[in-house]
């Protein structure tokens, strides 16, 4: 199945002043269109042509470097920006997600401090993630593209701390872009359609 780069869901400007109309022009654009591009070049001839993403994601690590790095980052990038919208994030999320991080995440602040932690502590590039795992909520991190699937797990949120993501508005400052990331982009939504489709 050749890879697509989708639409984004909303206008360029419209997660301002959190994320800018300039880096999502540049994330998704260029970022995301190379993952896609490159992957669909490292699909051919792979014996994986006619699997669903999540497959050759999982089929691939380990075996085939550069088609997973592709694979798993334009996977990242699909759900990524539908992890995010305008007004999101804080504490309004659907009451059947907040019982869920209160038992096993310890609480939406505890939940907010290791997720943030788990990003601002991923050296280099990669991915801090909320999973389902053995039935349960986790928090986790991951290098460059590799994600909770070739762990054993569904992601159900991801934040991108590649540079890319976050330099243009933040320059260094990984910290800060986490807390407007999780105080204002949350699409909790998303996050508990996600969770529904993996019980």
């Amino acid at each position: 199945m050749a890879f697509e780069l989708p639409a984004l869901p909303y206008a360029y400007d419209s997660l301002g002043p959190y994320m800018s109309a300039e880096t999502l022009e540049f994330h998704h654009d260029k970022h995301h269109n190379a993952y896609v591009v490159n992957g669909n070049n490292l699909l051919k001839d792979s014996g994986l042509e006619g699997k669903s993403l999540e497959d050759v994601v999982k089929e691939s690590f380990g075996k085939n470097a550069g088609l997973f790095n592709n694979a798993a980052q334009h996977y990242n990038h699909l759900h990524f920006w539908k992890w995010m919208k305008k007004g999101g994030g804080g504490k309004s999320l659907p009451g059947k997600l907040q019982a869920l991080i209160d038992s096993d995440l310890g609480g939406y602040d505890k939940f907010r401090a290791d997720f943030m932690q788990a990003g601002a502590t991923q050296f280099g590039s990669g991915w801090a993630w909320v999973s389902l795992k053995d039935g349960k909520l986790a928090i986790s991190k991951t290098p460059n593209g590799e994600n909770p699937l070739v762990h054993g797990g569904v992601p159900l949120l991801g934040v991108d701390v590649w540079e890319h993501s976050y330099y243009i508005d933040y320059r260094n400052a990984r910290p800060k872009y986490l807390e407007a990331f999780v105080d204002n982009l949350i699409n909790w939504d998303y996050v508990l359609e996600l969770y529904e489709a993996a019980v």
